[in-house]
């Protein structure tokens, strides 16, 4: 809380002047958010989770959440390029002590450093637990460097990001495994560039890797264990900050929801929508899916902290809930406001197309189904 105090001031300044007044023309132009990276940056924000002894603000989850719930009720793509890094940061921070590996931990720390994950592929597809994409010795210097070839798709912040947190194939044997990537290396490009329906800004783009070589101590973890590491340090974060997303972006579309529907008037009787039953019933059902979406988030983060046997089960629960509460509300927003939604003034039109996003991200809202549901069905056998 102590920590959360010191932040908000700070994360307010930097919504309001940079990250706001900026996301029309983010989503118009699709472009990469680079100043709010900056400003981000600059703010300490890029390294709230990294550990004060590289300088970072040594922040958690619960700090985090905070910060995407916020940026997302303005700008999702903001918010969504800011959990990738955070996801990618999570990853990074458990295996410092290298110094390569510290020298990237305290560029993140500082703000002068962007990572993400590049974990989904072409093949595998939502399946990301089964990568294609291979390592392997590399010629006269086998056993201290690995080559990569993939081909990866939709990863957040590609060809912008300073690193990628990839996973693929284990070396030897099964499983998978996970590597600090710098996004710069020979052998990495991207093949063609994101236009999407939403989070436009976010450059989500296919990455493809011909024979590029990675030296092993950027391996995170062991070989073939990139599930068991993926399970304890990004699973967390993933689903918990990708939920946050929704959750804020429902309050933002209900925020300028309501303010049309009260400031807008019927000429005939002086009334306003908001005066018509219809669409106060409208907004409070709506209001209701973005609390019982955000409260079953809280439970997640409490599940988490406090180390509760739930703690899987209310992590996937948080991002299948939030992904489908975010569809139905931004609906809504889209209904009541009527032709008004459509246009980009408003700023509902935007935030109903990025709401898109959540529940095909992988792992996607019917792949969780499957896997709650098997869940429940081994428990009675």
């Amino acid at each position: 809380m102590e920590l959360w105090q010191q932040l908000e001031p700070r994360l307010e300044q930097v919504v309001r002047e940079v990250i706001a007044p900026a996301a029309e023309e983010t989503d118009r132009q699709a472009r990469y958010p680079r100043a709010a990276l900056n400003a981000l940056g600059k703010a300490g924000l890029l390294g709230l989770l990294s550990s004060t002894e590289v300088g970072g603000l040594g922040g958690g989850l619960p700090e985090a959440v905070r910060v995407i719930e916020r940026i997302a009720q303005d700008c999702p793509c903001t918010a969504m390029v800011l959990t990738m890094h955070y996801c990618g940061v999570a990853l990074i921070e458990p295996f410092g002590g290298a110094p390569e590996m510290d020298a990237v931990r305290r560029d993140i720390a500082a703000g002068r450093h962007v990572s993400t994950l590049a974990v989904s592929e072409a093949a595998s597809r939502s399946h990301i637990w089964a990568p294609a994409g291979t390592a392997s010795d590399a010629g006269e210097e086998a056993g201290d460097v690995v080559q990569l070839n993939a081909l990866k798709s939709m990863i957040t912040s590609a060809g912008e990001a300073d690193s990628y947190v990839w996973i693929s194939r284990a070396t030897q044997g099964e499983g998978n495994t996970l590597w600090l990537v710098d996004s710069r290396l020979p052998g990495l490009r991207i093949p063609s560039q994101f236009d999407g329906m939403g989070l436009r800004g976010n450059a989500s783009s296919p990455i493809a890797a011909e024979n590029v070589v990675v030296p092993r101590h950027f391996m995170l973890g062991a070989d073939g264990a990139g599930e068991a590491v993926k399970g304890q340090h990004l699973m967390p974060f993933f689903t918990t900050l990708i939920a946050t997303t929704s959750v804020g972006l429902m309050q933002g579309v209900l925020r300028r929801a309501l303010q049309h529907v009260a400031g807008t008037r019927f000429s005939s009787t002086g009334g306003s929508l908001a005066d018509l039953p219809t669409i106060r019933a409208y907004l409070a059902k709506a209001q209701l899916k973005a609390d019982q979406a955000q409260l079953l988030r809280d439970d997640a983060v409490v599940a988490v902290q406090t180390g509760r046997a739930d703690a899987r089960t209310r992590l996937l629960q948080c991002k299948a809930a939030a992904a489908e509460a975010a569809l139905e509300v931004s609906d809504t927003a889209m209904r009541v406001c009527g032709g008004a939604a459509f246009r980009k003034e408003l700023g509902i039109e935007r935030l109903f197309r990025d709401a898109r996003a959540a529940s095909v991200m992988a792992p996607t809202t019917d792949v969780i189904y499957d896997l709650l549901g098997k869940s429940l069905c081994e428990a009675v056998a």
